[in-house]
C-alpha cells in the first residue's frame, strides 16, 4: 500500500494515514515524516499494535520518540552534510564579507533544521554574512514572496542558499523578476528534474542528490528484516547525498 499528502504542511492527513493503515491490518509502515514531532503519537500507537515501524528521509525528533517511549531506526541522508556540501562549493564563487540569504524548510522538521546548520556552517567558515534567514516552508510560490521581499531589503546579497529545490526555484524567479539574473547565485537541495534543467541553463549554481528513489528501497528492506525477525539488529542506515554541479551533470 502506498499512500501520500498533497504537500509537506498536510500533517493531519499523515496521521489520518497512518491510523488507516493500522487499522487496515498493515505490517509494517515505511514513513517518511511531514513534522519531525507531530507523528510520533500516531506511530507510537502503530507500534503498540504490533506494526513495524521505519523512518526515512526526515528523521523523528529524538526527544519525543524517548518522551512516548518508543524506538525508531532511520534510513535517510545526512542533511547538514549535505548542506555544508553545497554551501562549501557556492563559497568558492563568493568573497569574505559577502552577504547572502537562507531559505528555510519547515522549522519543526529535522531535515529543516540540519540543512540550515549546514548551510550556516559553510558561510560562517568562508567569512561569509547571512543577512537574512527566513523560512519558506519548502513552498514554490512562497520561496518566491520571501526572496523577492529579501532582495528588496538586502539589495547587495550575492546569493540565496534554499533548502530544497521547489524553494530554489520560487528563488530564481524572485531573481529574474528583481533584474539580478547572473548577479545573484542560487543553491537547492534534492536534484529534482526542473532543477537539474536550471543547472544546465545557469539559473540555478549547485544543488544536492539525496537519492530520493532509494530511501524507500531501504527503508522497505529494513523493515523486511525486523518482520522477520523483530530482534533483529537495526542500526540506523546513512545512505549517501552528493553535490550536483554543472560539471557533474
Amino acid at each position: 500500500i502506498t499512500n501520500g499528502i498533497k504537500d509537506e504542511r498536510d500533517l493531519s492527513r499523515q496521521v489520518a494515514l497512518v491510523d488507516e493503515m493500522v487499522a487496515a491490518g498493515v505490517d509494517a509502515i515505511v514513513i517518511a515524516p511531514a513534522d519531525s514531532k507531530a507523528l510520533v503519537p500516531a506511530l507510537r500507537k502503530a507500534i503498540k499494535k504490533g506494526v513495524v515501524v521505519v523512518n526515512i528521509d526526515n528523521r523523528l525528533d529524538a526527544e519525543i520518540l524517548e518522551a512516548e517511549g518508543v524506538s525508531v531506526p532511520f534510513v535517510g541522508p545526512d542533511n547538514r552534510t549535505g548542506a555544508k556540501k553545497v554551501g562549501d562549493y557556492l563559497a568558492t564563487k563568493l568573497n569574505k564579507g559577502d552577504k547572502v540569504a537562507i531559505l528555510e524548510g519547515i522549522r519543526t522538521s529535522f531535515n529543516a533544521q540540519q540543512r540550515l546548520l549546514g548551510f550556516q556552517e559553510s558561510m560562517q567558515d568562508a567569512g561569509i554574512e547571512v543577512v537574512s534567514s527566513q523560512t519558506a516552508e519548502w513552498e514554490m510560490a512562497k520561496a518566491n514572496t520571501v526572496a523577492a521581499s529579501v532582495l528588496s531589503e538586502h539589495p547587495e546579497i550575492k546569493a540565496i542558499l534554499a533548502a530544497n529545490d521547489s524553494m530554489a526555484l520560487g528563488a530564481i524567479a524572485a531573481v529574474k523578476a528583481a533584474g539580478k539574473s547572473g548577479e545573484v547565485l542560487v543553491v537547492g537541495f534534492d536534484n529534482i528534474s526542473a532543477v537539474q534543467d536550471a543547472i544546465r541553463e545557469g539559473k540555478v549554481f549547485a544543488t544536492a542528490d539525496q537519492h530520493g528513489d532509494q530511501l524507500a528501497v531501504f527503508g522497505i528492506e529494513t523493515a523486511l528484516k525486523l518482520l522477520v525477525d523483530e530482534s533483529a539488529e537495526t542500526s540506523d542506515v546513512e545512505t549517501p547525498v552528493d553535490l550536483i554541479t554543472a560539471d557533474t551533470l
